[in-house]
């Protein structure tokens, strides 16, 4: 759990409402996430990530190291440019059949499949231009299905995002500025059944549904970079992950990537938060931090098919928290595992339950 939310909930006293393992109910206790503050969760996983890989990656090692993000990337055995990565998460996201989408979206765009797609996403453009404090929300159809849409301004928050697109020969606009809105992140939240067209209603999601998408985003992150960054670069001996990663001007090892995030989701105060936990943690601190995530845990190595969830209740507020499984989907995860000096467990094997990502939403 993310240190500050952890500190209220430790601030009074904790009450278990529901949990065990498997779906949390939904409706007896009339608790709930508003579509604003779903969409608000959503892209500040997305926003996270976007900004660690920009910065920590690419920004980072193409001023340190000879090596570079290109459109190419994997014939010049090189980074993905953060759009690229953006793209593929988004697509590995998608496979999980929760019905949740994002993409780019931009007025100048060097991927014409980033333009705008209706007059509607044009004026999102416009207005997250105008005023990047405000996104812009509203309740829209695709394919015959109600969903609730926000767009949200993309930053320019790094020199390499600018000189890419100011540089490129095919970018239809060549004086941003760091800090500049270069385009945006759109969306898309399916509506719950019962909510239907009203635009004027504010219908709650399911807190184990907004779960299930900041799982799968971050799931689909860990994956992109520990098979299309860290094993693949490593294997082309190109660069090296390292626990050590900013002194070496390595990469971070997958667990400190998803770590940095989670810092970055953190220091945004939303009521939302994830941390990576484990019974058998090479970093201590990464250890279970209560009860619920040792439970969690228990639960998740025999049935790793479905999360553990709780609702608690501190200090007036409310919570719903999940534990998912976190599996080791390469083989550069055993062998970092297997191998190291101060794991408390070296016989991991692919595809195996290494520990837990550990989620905590504010509810109403």
């Amino acid at each position: 759990m993310p240190h500050r939310i952890r500190r209220l909930l430790c601030a009074g006293c904790v009450v278990v409402i529901l949990s065990g393992s498997g779906r949390a109910g939904f409706g007896e206790a009339g608790k709930g996430v508003s579509s604003r503050t779903a969409a608000d969760y959503v892209h500040a996983v997305i926003e996270a990530n976007r900004t660690i890989y920009a910065g920590y990656i690419v920004d980072r090692l193409e001023k340190t190291t000879s090596l570079r993000a290109t459109e190419r990337w994997e014939e010049e055995d090189a980074l993905l440019l953060p759009a690229q990565f953006l793209k593929k998460s988004s697509e590995i996201s998608a496979r999980a059949p929760t019905g949740m989408q994002y993409r780019l979206l931009s007025l100048w765009p060097i991927n014409p499949e980033n333009g705008p797609r209706s007059e509607e996403e044009r004026a999102a453009l416009e207005s997250v231009s105008a005023n990047p404090a405000q996104p812009f929300t509203r309740v829209t159809r695709i394919s015959g299905k109600s969903y609730f849409r926000a767009v949200y301004p993309d930053v320019a928050n790094n020199d390499t995002c600018v000189s890419c697109h100011n540089h490129h020969p095919k970018s239809p606009r060549t004086d941003f500025k760091k800090g500049e809105v270069m385009g945006a992140i759109l969306i898309d939240l399916p509506l719950p059944a019962a909510s239907g067209d009203r635009e004027s209603a504010e219908p709650l999601f399911p807190p184990d549904v907004i779960a299930d998408y900041i799982r799968n985003i971050l799931q689909a992150d860990r994956t992109l970079y520990a098979k299309q960054i860290v094993e693949r670069l490593q294997t082309r001996g190109k660069i090296r992950a390292s626990q050590y990663w900013w002194a070496e001007n390595g990469l971070p090892l997958p667990a400190q990537y998803l770590l940095s995030v989670a810092r970055r989701v953190d220091q945004q105060n939303l009521g939302m938060g994830f941390r990576l936990i484990s019974l058998w943690p090479i970093n201590p601190q990464n250890g279970p931090a209560d009860e619920f995530e040792v439970k969690g845990l228990d639960a998740l190595s025999t049935h790793p098919q479905a999360p553990y969830t709780e609702r608690t209740d501190s200090a007036g507020v409310a919570y719903f928290r999940a534990v998912y499984p976190d599996v080791a989907v390469t083989s550069s995860c055993v062998e970092c595992h297997n191998g190291h000096a101060e794991s408390p467990r070296t016989d991991f094997k692919l595809n195996d339950v290494m520990g837990g990502i550990s989620i905590t939403l504010q509810i109403r």
